[in-house]
C-alpha cells in the first residue's frame, strides 16, 4: 500500500501497486466501491502481462482518508488522483475509470491532460441528473443530514445488493453522499463535452445488456472508441474480464 496527500491537511489518498513496465494502467472505482475488490482480479489476465498498474480508492472510499472537510467534488476526487500519480511520477498513463470513477478520470484528463495517454471508460457517468432509478440519483435525494445521521445509509445498503452492499459500508457515508450529490449535478463543461474534447485516445464500454447508450454517435463523431460488450452488465470487468483487459491493453 502507498499513500500521498491530497488536501493540503495531511489527508492521504491510498493506492495498492503492481510492478512492472510500460505506460501504468490506473484503475479508478465507482461510487461506493473499492478498486481492489473491482480491479485486482485483472492484472493476473495475460493481456497485461508485465504492466504497471495502480489500484487506487478515490478520498472517502476503501483505505483512503474521508476527511469531513472535504467537498468530495468530481474536480476534488480528479486532483487527489493528479496527487496520487504525481507522487507516483506517472505520466502518459491509461487511466481505466468505471462509472464515477469513469467521470473522475474524464475531469482528470481535462484537468491535467500530462497525466492521461489513454481513456477507459466503463458506463462512465456523461451527463448531470441522471434516470431516478440512478443509484447516485437515490443517494442525493437525501439531505446530507438524513444520509449520514437519519438512516439514509441504512437504507440505501439494504436497497443496493449484497455485491455493492459489501464495498459501499466501507465508504465514509457523508463523502458517499456528497460524492453522490456532485456526480448528479455534474460539472461545467459537463463531462461528456470534456470527454468530447480530450486529446487523449478514449474508449468508452458499454455492457451489452445495459441497454444503449446515449448519444453514443456523437461520441463517436468526436473520435471516441465505443465498445459495446455482449452479455455484460454495469461492471463490465466482472462479466466480461478478458473484454475489459483487452480494453486497457489497447487491442
Amino acid at each position: 500500500m502507498r499513500q500521498a496527500a491530497f488536501d493540503g491537511r495531511g489527508s492521504m489518498i491510498r493506492w495498492t501497486e503492481a510492478a512492472g513496465e510500460g505506460p501504468a494502467a490506473v484503475f479508478v472505482h465507482g461510487l461506493g466501491a473499492a478498486s481492489t475488490v473491482y480491479h485486482a482480479h485483472i492484472a493476473a489476465r495475460p493481456e497485461l502481462a508485465g504492466r504497471r498498474m495502480l489500484f487506487v480508492d478515490l478520498p472517502g472510499h476503501g483505505i483512503s482518508d474521508r476527511p469531513a472537510g472535504f467537498d468530495y467534488t468530481l474536480e476534488d476526487h480528479a486532483d487527489a488522483l493528479a496527487a496520487l500519480l504525481d507522487a507516483a511520477q506517472v505520466r502518459g498513463a491509461v487511466i481505466a475509470g468505471h462509472s464515477m470513477g469513469g467521470a473522475v478520470a474524464v475531469v482528470l484528463a481535462h484537468r491535467r491532460p500530462d497525466l492521461v495517454a489513454r481513456l477507459v471508460i466503463t458506463e462512465g457517468n456523461l451527463d448531470r441528473f441522471p434516470a431516478a432509478t440512478a443509484a447516485s440519483s437515490g443517494i442525493a435525494s437525501y439531505t446530507e443530514e438524513d444520509f449520514v445521521h437519519g438512516g439514509g445509509f441504512a437504507r440505501v445498503l439494504e436497497h443496493v445488493g449484497p455485491l455493492w452492499a459489501a464495498t459501499m459500508r466501507l465508504a465514509d457515508p457523508l463523502a458517499l453522499h456528497r460524492s453522490a450529490t456532485h456526480l448528479v449535478r455534474g460539472t461545467d463543461p459537463v463531462m461528456r463535452v470534456m470527454l468530447e474534447r480530450s486529446a487523449a485516445e478514449r474508449v468508452y464500454l458499454q455492457g451489452g445488456l445495459s441497454g444503449e447508450l446515449r448519444d453514443g454517435e456523437g461520441l463517436e463523431a468526436a473520435g471516441v472508441e465505443v465498445r459495446t460488450v455482449a452479455d455484460a452488465g454495469h461492471n463490465v470487468m466482472f462479466d466480461r474480464p478478458g473484454a475489459f483487459a483487452r480494453a486497457v491493453a489497447g487491442r
